[in-house]
């Protein structure tokens, strides 16, 4: 089960820039209107949280034929659409086209030297496209399958159809119908799931099956931290003292950015993920917590000077694996040199489980706050645990700050400056805004 370790968040332990336990107890009120937000159930978007009790069959069916006739599976998507896919993957799947079949490969932006060359290498007859938006509008997962649609279908006419799986809402935007008009095969994600709370949800269950993980088990592990994170004392609910530490670390000690440092290539991806949920559901009327992503040891050579001796803004959250699943020891070779005499017959887990501590212990002997979330193994059941985990934590600390965790004005704003740029009806105000910005925007030019 998960571990949160929260000692190097207090001044007991770190001196006068942690946080005491009278802090903590005096924003009881606040928890207690957030906890009642969630157990209330006041938010219809709070359907999340149901993911854990999906019936999967439908998933595991499609996967199975998918597998069986496909070569590529490629997933169209942007934002939490594709970042919780490739998450799952990343973490439980490393080095999965050098060794399973079929290669799967995420295409989110809209670089169009990117997508030529994908073109370029498909075999349309083996290829499955998955395109996935929860509202069935996103702009650049629209043009994206409008490009590999015309690509297919001038190479396998009204067999095409065949080779898409659309994954949107089941109710209406523009994806939803054209699976009714072309007969298209299709996963709802659920209307009131907002997408960067979709990775429990057919919209990163696909993929998970077929890349042969397993979707219930990462469920599971996501029902039982919602079991452990559903109690209204804070002080037994990891995910809510989570939050509370971070929010009381922004607004009394002005700590605003959160670095989320996984010691696990793994879960570098995770850590985007995280980045994109902390960034969006919370960056609003002023308020917000910047997220930042690292991963260790790489980044205590690259960003560690940083938050040892740069502004006192930073609370450094690690992830750590008890077991990697392998333990590799470094040769006996060179051992007339020192450093390599050093390092002959240790392990890597024991070096990379030493360069965490060491980091930790600096960060709190310099009175940096820190905290440490600790997985037995890199597992499904563990990662559907991280995710559950960090969107409870999310939506307690929305409301701890009086926002809504689930809306994001300001991307739809700039969705609707992109509809005007490119002449849809009922946008020639946004046009015309983008088109007096660029006008009035100084530029140095060579």
């Amino acid at each position: 089960m998960l571990e949160m370790h929260f000692g190097n968040m207090l001044g007991e332990v770190i001196g006068d820039k942690g946080l005491s336990l009278v802090e903590i107890e005096d924003i009881r009120e606040k928890t207690a209107f957030a906890h009642s937000q969630i157990h209330d159930r006041k938010w219809d978007e709070l359907a999340f949280i149901d993911l854990v009790n999906q019936d999967t069959s439908e998933i595991k069916e499609l996967a199975a034929k998918i597998t069986g006739n496909s070569d590529l599976f490629i997933l169209l998507g942007i934002g939490g659409s594709a970042m919780g896919p490739r998450a799952i993957l990343d973490a439980l799947q490393p080095m999965h086209n050098f060794r399973n079949h079929p290669r799967i490969f995420i295409y989110e932006n809209i670089d169009p030297r990117t997508l030529e060359a994908i073109i370029e290498v498909i075999d349309p007859h083996r290829t499955t496209i998955n395109v996935v938006s929860k509202s069935g509008n996103t702009a650049e997962t629209v043009a994206s399958f409008m490009i590999f649609w015309e690509h297919m279908k001038k190479n396998l006419g009204d067999e095409a159809a065949k080779r898409f799986v659309i994954t949107t809402n089941p109710e209406g935007g523009i994806l939803r119908q054209i699976v009714k008009e072309q007969h298209m095969m299709s996963l709802p994600v659920h209307p009131s799931i907002v997408g960067r709370y979709s990775v429990l949800s057919p919209a990163g269950l696909l993929l998970s099956e077929i890349a042969g993980i397993s979707s219930d088990e990462l469920l599971l592990g996501a029902k039982d931290i919602l079991t452990k994170c559903s109690n209204a004392e804070l002080w037994e609910n990891p995910a809510y003292l989570f939050s509370v530490l971070l929010y009381l670390m922004c607004v009394k000690e002005k700590r605003t950015i959160n670095v989320m440092m996984p010691y696990a290539d793994g879960l570098k991806s995770l850590s985007e993920w995280f980045c994109q949920l902390w960034a969006e559901s919370l960056g609003k009327l002023g308020l917000g917590i910047t997220p930042y992503p690292a991963v260790g040891t790489t980044d205590q050579h690259s960003q560690l000077q940083l938050w040892m001796e740069g502004p006192e803004d930073k609370v450094v959250i690690f992830v750590r694996i008890v077991d990697y699943g392998s333990n590799i020891r470094i040769p006996k070779v060179f051992e007339k040199i020192e450093e390599f005499g050093l390092l002959s017959g240790q392990c890597l887990n024991d070096l990379i489980d030493a360069a965490a501590k060491s980091t930790e212990l600096a960060l709190s002997n310099a009175s940096k706050p820190n905290m440490t979330i600790t997985i037995p193994v890199l597992d499904a059941y563990h990662v559907g645990q991280l995710f559950m985990f960090f969107e409870i934590s999310t939506t307690f600390m929305g409301f701890l700050f009086g926002v809504n965790p689930f809306n994001q004005p300001w991307i739809e704003a700039g969705k609707n400056n992109t509809f005007g740029l490119l002449g849809k009806p009922g946008y020639q105000k946004q046009k015309e805004d983008v088109l007096r910005m660029a006008k009035e925007n100084v530029c140095w030019r060579l």
